[in-house]
């Protein structure tokens, strides 16, 4: 490469960095520089009446899996915390799991009706998009509270005598956010299925596989990368659920969301919540890694 080939490569680097350098500055801003500040603070004592006290401490990160003692000041495992991430990722993982087993026959279903009105099933799968999540949060409320309409369609027809009790329950907190999330794995599913070679199905059938064959050996390793992003997309925002488990739980079945809120609210110690949110970071940031891991994995197989 002649001197002149390297300065005009230099040159063409050096434009590169100064269009980027807007969206860099503005990535540094309002990205890393509030995560750095809540670092920060997860090191710092919690203040008196909320905010934070400049003086290092790991009393935050303590609290997270242990508790103190008023009296004596001896630590002990602090059950309720471990309860409350327990619960959050229990929710999310059968959440992810309702939504698949709802939403691959969707997704098939889609996949495999004519060119001309998938276009309208995926329109219909997108309406819930359009209202705000915390409008379709009191939607399920009114379904499944005890005067609501599931209630008291099953009194009238006589099936039950009295309401089902759903509502401020794990049980309505999973069924919110697995209709909150299940467009979401629908999505991912049906990109995956509408690329499928639907003559595999015909030489599987002609192998004598029978149909559960066909679908775990022949449909599932093929529609793998789907299900694995639609997973991912339902986990994630399912493990940091604020609004369903806010309003469907009552207060009384909270998730690492609501626990983050009430450190930074009413319990006034930042930097625990502040730890509960980093920690968070990394449980999501770790399920984004196996899914990385996996998907590139399935590609060099592929290949």
């Amino acid at each position: 490469m002649s001197a002149a080939e390297k300065a005009q490569a230099a040159q063409s680097v050096r434009n590169g960095w100064l269009l980027s350098a807007p969206a860099l500055v503005i990535l540094t801003l309002f990205a890393v520089g509030p995560l750095m500040i809540v670092v920060v603070y997860s090191f710092l004592a919690a203040g008196q009446y909320g905010n934070v006290e400049w003086s290092f401490s790991l009393d935050g990160w303590r609290g997270i899996l242990w508790t103190k003692d008023i009296f004596d000041e001896t630590y002990g495992l602090a059950d309720a915390n471990i309860s409350i991430f327990w619960r959050s990722i229990k929710l999310s993982v059968l959440t992810t799991i309702l939504t698949f087993a709802v939403g691959f026959p969707t997704a098939w279903f889609i996949a495999t009706r004519p060119q001309k009105s998938r276009a309208l099933w995926l329109f219909l799968i997108t309406i819930p998009f359009w209202t705000n999540l915390l409008i379709r949060t009191y939607a399920i409320n009114e379904v499944i509270r005890n005067e609501g309409l599931m209630n008291t369609v099953l009194i009238k027809i006589g099936l039950i005598s009295e309401p089902i009790r759903l509502i401020y329950t794990d049980t309505a907190v999973f069924i919110g956010m697995a209709y909150v999330y299940l467009p979401l794995m629908v999505l991912p599913l049906f990109a995956a299925i509408d690329r499928f070679d639907m003559r595999l199905l015909e030489a599987g059938y002609d192998l004598y596989a029978s149909r559960m064959q066909v679908l775990r050996r022949v449909i599932l390793p093929i529609v793998k990368p789907g299900i694995i992003a639609g997973s991912i997309l339902v986990f994630v925002p399912s493990l940091g659920a604020y609004v369903t488990p806010r309003v469907l739980g009552g207060g009384k079945q909270m998730m690492i969301g609501n626990f983050i809120d009430l450190q930074f609210g009413q319990g006034r110690n930042w930097p625990l919540g502040a730890a509960l949110s980093l920690t968070l970071l990394v449980i999501v940031t770790a399920a984004l890694l196996i899914y990385v891991k996996y998907a590139n994995r399935d590609t060099t197989h592929g290949h």
